[in-house]
């Protein structure tokens, strides 16, 4: 019995230590806040590339523009994103990839790294931003996702406006799902023969040092009816914890399911790598273990920002100290001043 007993404080001294440590990291963080947000790692065709960019940069300064008044990095990450759902130049939201019926399903989560809270929503059909949606089930549910039929009525219960479902599909997505109703033969045509997907997300750390992730996605264009990627599963397609870090992921679904890449990235930061080696060895790891190509952001406690990709491109910017860095090829970074 005083062995178990022994064991038993051992190991609660243990989580009690962890948690003091995550305490001491955060109240050391007063520091300048930073965001990234990114719209999605695939071949981006050059008809798209200034929307891309134009769009990730807006999002970034929006989501900035809330950390610089004193918001938190929930609200932040929310704010980015949904800009980028209601940007059409992106598969989120208005504008989201059809399914093999033609249809709309919406994926999304957010995650507040302070308390490990967590909401997310799948298979949503007529809601114009399931970012704010996964938000509400974190915040008002005891549950972590709601799917389908469950989560359309938890937002009829709570007041969301719901749009005709026509109304996100804009003509490019539905031309491409005509041209090719097909699944493998869209992802291998959309994205040259690299498993990706243009999600787009958002990482954010705050002037408290706490760290928030959201992600969103219309999923892989023809894929079938009542598919879930990565992007809504904690873990996968995104994660946020203050000990570690916050990131959100992009590619195809079910490479980053496989080897849970949010989560994989940050037992990377947890071992002691930079933010950008941690991403690159899970990207890479993804690739040889299971073929699959994509990118992530990721953000530190501390400030420290990667954004990583994999495939032919990914539109991405960031915020930190009123410079704004923003990219879409492999290896090049751009920075401009900040404006409100």
């Amino acid at each position: 019995m005083r062995s178990n007993k022994t064991t038993h404080v051992s190991q609660t001294q243990v989580r009690m230590a962890e948690r003091f440590k995550c305490e001491e990291l955060g109240r050391k963080s007063k520091m300048s806040a930073v965001i990234v947000v990114h719209g999605g790692a695939w071949a981006i065709p050059d008809h798209l590339a200034e929307a891309s960019v134009d769009g990730v940069k807006a999002a970034a300064c929006q989501g900035f523009s809330l950390l610089k008044s004193g918001g938190t990095a929930v609200e932040a990450v929310e704010a980015a994103v949904r800009a980028l759902e209601d940007n059409t130049a992106f598969n989120a939201g208005h504008g989201a990839a059809l399914n093999t019926d033609g249809e709309v399903e919406l994926d999304a989560i957010i995650m507040d790294g302070k308390t490990l809270a967590c909401g997310a929503v799948s298979c949503v059909k007529n809601i114009a931003n399931p970012v704010s949606l996964a938000r509400a089930v974190m915040e008002k549910t005891a549950h972590v996702m709601l799917t389908g039929r469950g989560a359309d009525m938890f937002a009829e219960s709570i007041g969301v406006a719901t749009v005709p479902t026509e109304t996100l599909v804009t003509e490019y997505k539905r031309s491409k799902w005509e041209k090719q109703k097909n699944y493998a033969t869209g992802v291998m045509e959309d994205f040259n023969s690299q498993w990706s997907h243009d999600t787009v997300g958002a990482v954010a750390v705050d002037g408290a040092g706490n760290v928030a992730c959201a992600t969103s996605t219309g999923g892989i264009r023809n894929k079938m009816v009542g598919r879930v990627g990565d992007a809504p599963i904690i873990g996968s397609g995104g994660y946020a914890d203050n000990c570690s870090g916050a990131v959100s992921c992009t590619g195809h679904g079910e490479s980053i399911l496989k080897v849970t890449l949010a989560r994989l990235i940050l037992s990377h930061i947890e071992q002691g790598k930079s933010v950008a080696d941690a991403s690159q060895l899970s990207l890479r790891y993804m690739g040889e273990r299971v073929r699959g190509a994509g990118g992530a952001i990721a953000v530190s406690p501390s400030g420290q920002w990667a954004a990583t990709f994999t495939t032919e491109r990914m539109a991405w910017a960031a915020v930190e100290e009123d410079v704004l860095w923003f990219g879409l090829d492999p290896d090049k970074r751009l920075k401009e001043h900040f404006s409100k």
